[in-house]
């Protein structure tokens, strides 16, 4: 075990410490300093060895505060009426039964998975149970001092949250071990990459357990969330049971990974057979209009699975977050205050929300799989006249998309703070609203600017910039940090508003001047 172990740490290492390197190199200030041979200099890829066990470490705990402080304790602080520990262990609960089932840690596909199982002929039950003990004794290292820091913070017992983590664990391995079972009766393997319709719904329903029912003044009392915590523990002991004894491994692992792009020769074949079932083939849809805005209007109508219908549903259900919080209104009136408080300083989450709503990344992936890639390669669609036109119409495009869920989100607000004692100042109602639109155009500018200035695919569609990368991960990181900010409602709204017209003006000039020669295919 402890051989296996190592070989496959080594080669996830290197394939990590590669892509470390090959992310310098696509920066552009830093590429210029760097030699023509990179991966053969000792130091730098020692350097790179050092930031790769930096981030094995740093990756078992960060993960997990972010998620205790936003999931757990950032949203629980919308619930000050109620005890807080019977909402921690609430909250918790209906998590961890929706995190057993999208991260199991034994049905995802990766690319060191590949190169060990299939390229490499390692033993496929030996190397799957071996990284699964790796994951799951670093979930619970990474958690234990969270569970310990914030646990005892809200009162629970010492024993219960040095416990927490080990159930968490054990419940993934029950989750896991049905899906061997399932496996032997029907032959189907479990993606945690794919989630079915029903199993979104399902999760979808536990999250509205979650934060809907503290709402309305319903959790599951202490004794009984403990108890059924504790009782995953000896599922776990079940389902780690199955698991050293089931015997498919390699047909599970060759049946999973064939569903990812395994090999670069048919990276564009998968992308194009993914596209096919979400784009409409309907050879009645048509344009009267000229141009690219003929191309436009096609691609949109075209693609209305991956644009409108999602940006529906994420306003469809902000409505009814919204129907349900009226309704918490009337049936627990005590709520009313601190939610009228709540909205007067907390306009700075909102930044974090629109962030994770906006569709900006899928809108420019889109493009690029299903447009760009092919025309990149005709000379006329780089002129800057070409270049500034067809970015003046996507703009439009992609800030109408974003434009539906922030409507319902600000005028929502504006009706929360009415309905929850108002203000006295008229103004403020304004500012909500107009401040969740300006940060819903701000995101469509900054998403659809990063990709002409650093358009980060090549032909085949991978992504191959780092640049592009450490753009996304900073603006994660700001949008992030605005959770942690309280301003007036009125001051943060208007500094918004200042700042997303000011950004905007900024990036379409830089679009004007560095455009025609950024936006191009990547080796």
């Amino acid at each position: 075990m402890n051989k296996t172990l190592r070989i496959s740490f080594d080669l996830k290492n290197t394939y990590r410490v590669n892509s470390i390197l090959y992310s310098f190199k696509q920066i552009p200030l830093i590429k210029r300093c760097l030699p023509e041979k990179l991966y053969q200099v000792r130091g730098l890829k020692l350097f790179a060895n050092v930031l790769s066990v930096l981030w094995e470490v740093v990756s078992a705990f960060i993960g997990k505060f972010l998620y205790f402080l936003t999931m757990i304790i950032g949203i629980g602080y919308l619930y000050q009426q109620v005890p807080a520990d019977q909402l921690f262990l609430h909250i918790l609960l209906f998590l961890t039964i929706a995190g057993a089932f999208t991260n199991t840690s034994l049905f995802q596909p990766t690319r060191d998975k590949y190169y060990a199982v299939i390229l490499l002929r390692m033993n496929a039950r030996a190397y799957t149970l071996t990284n699964y003990i790796y994951a799951m004794s670093k979930l619970v290292i990474g958690f234990l001092p969270f569970t310990l820091w914030f646990g005892l913070e809200k009162g629970l017992p010492l024993w219960l949250c040095l416990l927490i983590p080990f159930s968490i664990a054990g419940l993934k391995a029950a989750v896991a071990a049905s899906s061997l079972w399932k496996y032997e009766r029907s032959g189907m393997v479990y993606n945690e990459n794919r989630l079915g319709k029903y199993q979104w719904l399902w999760i979808g329903l536990l999250l509205a357990a979650a934060y809907g029912l503290p709402a309305v003044g319903i959790m599951i009392p202490v004794p009984v969330s403990a108890g059924l915590i504790m009782a995953w523990i000896p599922a776990g002991a079940v389902g780690f049971w199955k698991m050293t004894h089931f015997q498919s491994y390699r047909e599970v692992n060759q049946q999973l990974l064939s569903q990812i792009t395994n090999q670069m020769d048919n990276v564009v074949q998968l992308s194009v057979q993914q596209s096919q079932k979400v784009i409409s083939a309907d050879t009645g849809i048509t344009s009267k209009r000229k141009g690219f805005e003929y191309l436009n209007e096609l691609f949109i109508k075209r693609h209305q699975k991956i644009l409108w219908k999602s940006s529906k549903r994420i306003a469809g259900a902000c409505l009814l977050c919204l129907f349900g919080i009226l309704l918490s209104f009337f049936l627990a009136p005590e709520i009313k205050k601190g939610t009228n408080e709540l909205l007067m300083t907390f306009l700075p989450y909102f930044v974090f929300i629109m962030y994770a709503i906006n569709r900006g990344t899928g809108f420019t992936r889109a493009l690029f799989m299903n447009c760009d890639h092919s025309l990149l390669t005709y000379p006329f669609f780089k002129q800057p006249d070409m270049v500034l036109k067809l970015f003046r119409i996507r703009l439009r495009e992609i800030i109408k998309i974003n434009l539906l869920p922030a409507i319902v989100i600000g005028a929502g607000l504006a009706v929360l703070l009415y309905a929850s004692g108002g203000t006295d100042q008229p103004i403020q109602y304004a500012v909500l609203f107009v401040s969740i639109l300006s940060l819903s155009v701000f995101f469509s500018v900054h998403y659809l600017t990063i990709y002409y200035l650093l358009q980060p695919y090549n032909a085949g569609t991978e992504m191959k910039s780092g640049t592009y990368r450490l753009v996304l991960s900073i603006t994660y990181l700001v949008c992030f940090c605005m959770m942690q900010l309280r301003l007036p409602t009125l001051i943060f709204g208007l500094l918004c508003i200042v700042f997303c017209t000011l950004y905007c003006i900024v990036a379409c000039i830089l679009i004007y001047k560095f455009a025609p020669q950024t936006f191009r295919l990547r080796a």
